[in-house]
């Protein structure tokens, strides 16, 4: 095996021939029914989601009113990614997103890691829509005065935990009382499920339910899942729209000061949260060869996607964190909670059957999108054939859309929401900044002149280094503590010596100090090559998100590359078409 056969690649006219060729072979090639309304609404059915009614709760409690910055923030990091997505799309209008246009700038080592990763976002990330749904579902049915038990509501693992921390906390003499509700929800689903032969048989069943539903509905077409789409993003938007101009109402500008309570580090611990508010804009590329026009409306579609659900975020978090204290909305259901505490109860259940429906679109969503990527990993040999069967009749990837349903749906049995948010931010976040670098190298091959849309083309050979300076300066001047941390040889709350171990002191500085090392050498690249400002600000923003993820999160992600590799080098290596076809001519 020579190294430079992992950086093979393939070109963007042998991509737009196959392309041609799927679609002359009925057998192969995917109906295209999707127009720029309908990929708009697939992309806000994929970000207004579990973002808006769950997790921007736990943002706003960290970061206060500044939580709203961050949203911004976010959009702009997701901005820059999505016009290199934009125009990967307008370049190659195939349903291998981030894996396509990794393929054809780094090559196909680095595109096997990409699609491995989209795992993280569409499947897996599927995973903690799952649990999300089944939560608002089971929250739904109790106000409406069904009672779904226990021990039918949440994953094995979960329910054993909470027994054994009630268990200690009786055990050091705490009052049942005073034990976190959810540990006590979980003992009482640990204690009155069934047995069988000493297996208590606790499911997450509404999570599965769902996702057996949505799976079913996106084999059976793209017309029925569009349609399925088109009608809950209609509802779900009026909602939103109807809780930002009611709770402008109840705003007491009085709660948004102090606007950054617990300053820069507490604004940024809801990066992972927000940005996974975010992380479904994406999706809609994988329809590319379901589209009726690609080249004209992914681009625009995916740029309108993120103004409108950034102006839609911003405003509700606004309203949020105007209606209550910010400490107040530690919940996991902020929206609906705002409302049911100023009395509005009408409204907050709207909210809750609202939330039911976003997460169902969320799914529904990415539940259309890996399958398709898996289709075009299997198109060019790095997975099995099986993988790219079109059903005769409903003209979808059927095997690939099975197995995604068993991917989403086991892993609810076992993991909870925390553990899957973060692993998944990582995976996307990593894909985006792959996407932008891809940019910078595909505007230097003929191919750039093709794309219908082009990312503007801003010089940076001054800006970037310049704006590197700046930002280093506010870093210093807002967070001197965070920066007097990072210059010494010692670690926040390191004790009283402030000493740690080397490997503690590499634990906490070692992806910061990456980071560095990166803006360091695009510094540098982008003044002595005049590279493209856009794309380098989308791999440089991305590369520092993924920084405040944490080691933990790091270090579970390389497992799961290598994880990848182990799979890519056992069968993908040697049954890729472009590695067959070399080594045929050879």
């Amino acid at each position: 095996m020579h190294l430079r056969t992992l950086f093979r690649r393939k070109s963007v006219d042998q991509i737009l021939t196959d392309i041609q060729i799927n679609e002359a072979d009925h057998q192969r090639g995917l109906i295209k029914n999707l127009t720029f309304r309908d990929l708009t609404a697939l992309g806000i059915a994929a970000v207004i989601g579990a973002g808006i009614f769950s997790t921007i709760g736990q943002a706003s409690y960290d970061g206060g009113p500044a939580v709203s910055l961050l949203f911004v923030f976010t959009a702009i990091a997701c901005a820059f990614s999505a016009l290199c997505y934009a125009e990967f799309a307008s370049t190659i209008p195939i349903s291998g997103s981030a894996y396509t246009y990794t393929y054809t700038s780094f090559g196909e080592l680095a595109a096997w890691i990409i699609g491995w990763n989209l795992l993280l976002e569409y499947a897996i990330g599927n995973v903690v829509v799952a649990i999300s749904w089944s939560d608002y579902f089971t929250g739904l049915m109790q106000g409406i005065g069904l009672r779904i038990p226990e021990y039918l509501t949440m994953d094995y693992r979960s329910a054993a935990n909470g027994y054994a921390q009630v268990r200690a906390s009786l055990g050091q003499g705490t009052p049942l009382n005073n034990v976190p509700e959810f540990a006590r929800l979980a003992a009482r689903a640990w204690e009155t499920a069934p047995q069988i032969g000493g297996l208590r048989l606790v499911a997450d069943l509404p999570a599965l339910a769902i996702t057996g539903l949505i799976t079913a509905v996106v084999y059976v077409g793209i017309k029925e899942s569009k349609n399925a789409s088109n009608v809950l993003v209609l509802f779900k938007v009026i909602v939103v729209i109807m809780v930002i101009i009611v709770g402008a109402f109840y705003v007491n500008p009085d709660n948004w000061s102090p606007f950054a309570p617990n300053g820069v580090s507490g604004v940024l611990r809801g990066v992972s949260a927000v940005f996974y508010a975010y992380i479904g804009f994406d999706a809609i590329s994988t329809t590319a060869e379901e589209c009726r026009n690609p080249q004209r409306d992914l681009p625009r579609a995916m740029l309108w996607v993120l103004i409108i659900c950034t102006v839609l975020y911003i405003l509700i978090t606004l309203v949020l964190t105007g209606m209550v204290d910010y400490r107040e909305l530690a919940v996991g259901d902020p929206l609906a909670f705002v409302f049911k505490r100023l009395n509005l109860d009408v409204i907050a259940g709207l909210v809750a059957v609202s939330a039911v429906v976003a997460t169902t679109s969320v799914m529904l969503v990415f539940q259309l999108g890996q399958p398709r990527i898996w289709m075009t990993m299997s198109r060019d040999g790095l997975l099995p054939k099986r993988f790219s069967a079109i059903h005769p009749k409903y003209k979808t990837p059927s095997f690939s859309t099975v197995v995604t349903g068993f991917l989403v749906a086991i892993p609810t049995l076992f993991f909870n929401l925390k553990e899957m948010t973060d692993f998944t931010s990582i995976g996307t976040l990593f894909a985006f900044a792959l996407v932008s670098g891809g940019i910078l190298l595909l505007q230097r091959t003929p191919s750039h002149g093709q794309a219908r849309f082009q990312v503007p083309y801003v010089n940076g050979k001054y800006i970037v280094p310049l704006m590197l300076i700046f930002f280093a300066f506010l870093v210093y001047k807002l967070n001197p503590e965070g920066w007097r941390s990072f210059v010494s040889l010692s670690v926040p709350d390191a004790g009283p010596t402030g000493g740690v171990g080397f490997w503690g002191l590499l634990e906490h500085k070692i992806l910061m100090l990456g980071f560095v090392l990166v803006c360091a050498l695009m510094a540098w690249l982008t003044y002595s090559r005049d590279l493209s400002l856009i794309p380098v600000l989308g791999l440089l923003i991305n590369l520092y998100l993924m920084t405040e993820l944490g080691t933990t999160n790091w270090a579970r992600f390389m497992v799961w590359l290598f994880v990848g590799l182990i799979i890519y080098f056992g069968y993908g290596y040697r049954n890729s078409k472009i590695g067959k076809a070399a080594r045929s001519a050879n």
